[in-house]
């Protein structure tokens, strides 16, 4: 069977027309290079060249196989290259679960650099909820997610990276819309627009547990799920809300944020993935994310 070698060492021939000065380019012995053209010869079945002490020349089947030898190996070269760039994380695809807060800022600059600094990675993002992460991930339908970390089977391995504080979101004529910060009691049975729990259970839990240790009292008035409706009714006027913090991202007109004295532990946000099963594509979208919250830590 001819290998790549032997093409290598008949493209050298080839294009020299000299054996001496082709041995020297692939620093072999003459008589060794010699012997490798003989059979190439011999398996192809006919003569490539034609020899004089003093003159090569190729053959009608040489410069035919020349022609498809320089295809070879110019396509084992890329293929070569292609795969190096797979392994790497340099190309291939990539499937991106992420939860639709997440594009209030931090998923929309992580794109632009994972674009830029990976333009031959094919990217698929898909916005889904926590839970349904969690079971794409479990069943390889996605690569990563872009989530809140939560509890998770033993396989997905979930690493927070960003803290997102819980603010006080008022309508821009509330009486507290002078200020920079406040304790909760200050809103105790004011209305508030609230997450719903069964749309939205960590946030529910979350926001229900600091209303109880602040001993306040909430008179809900509205449950929705999503974090800029919230902030949207609060801009209506129907209340206050405790919301985290990307929602100042959003920059709602007649809204006014307000940091919380009481000081609630914040919610995350993390990356999540098969333990294991890491993909270079993700690794790669992983790097790049902790570079997107570097830099924008900086800013601040």
């Amino acid at each position: 069977m001819i290998g790549t070698k032997q093409l290598r060492y008949f493209q050298a021939v080839a294009e020299e027309l000299h054996f001496g000065r082709a041995a020297g380019r692939l620093y072999i012995a003459q008589p060794a290079l010699s012997r490798q053209i003989q059979q190439l010869e011999a398996e192809v079945g006919t003569k490539l060249f034609n020899r004089t002490q003093r003159h090569v020349e190729l053959t009608p089947a040489g410069i035919l196989l020349l022609e498809r030898t320089n295809r070879i190996l110019e396509e084992i070269g890329h293929a070569a290259l292609d795969a190096r760039r797979l392994g790497s994380g340099e190309s291939g695809h990539l499937t991106v679960g992420f939860i639709h807060s997440s594009t209030y800022g931090l998923l929309p600059s992580i794109i632009e650099r994972f674009r830029h600094l990976y333009p031959d990675i094919e990217l698929d993002l898909r916005e889904m909820s926590i839970n349904a992460q969690i079971v794409a991930l479990t069943q390889g339908t996605i690569d990563i997610g872009l989530l809140r970390p939560q509890l998770a089977p033993p396989e997905i391995e979930i690493q927070a990276i960003m803290d997102d504080h819980f603010l006080l979101a008022v309508p821009y004529k509330h009486a507290l819309s002078n200020l920079t910060g406040t304790y909760l009691h200050a809103v105790n049975n004011e209305p508030m627009i609230m997450f719903a729990k069964n749309e939205s259970p960590m946030f529910h839990a979350r926001i229900t547990a600091m209303c109880e240790k602040a001993d306040i009292t909430p008179c809900i008035v509205q449950k929705a799920t999503q974090i800029h409706t919230i902030v949207g009714l609060v801009g209506a006027g129907m209340g206050v809300a405790i919301v985290p913090g990307i929602a100042q991202n959003l920059r709602p007109r007649n809204v006014h944020f307000l940091e919380i004295l009481d000081k609630p532990k914040p919610v995350q946000v993390g990356l999540a993935w098969q333990k294991g099963k890491e993909t270079p594509t993700a690794r790669s979208f992983h790097h790049v994310t902790l570079l997107v919250l570097q830099q924008l830590n900086q800013q601040e």
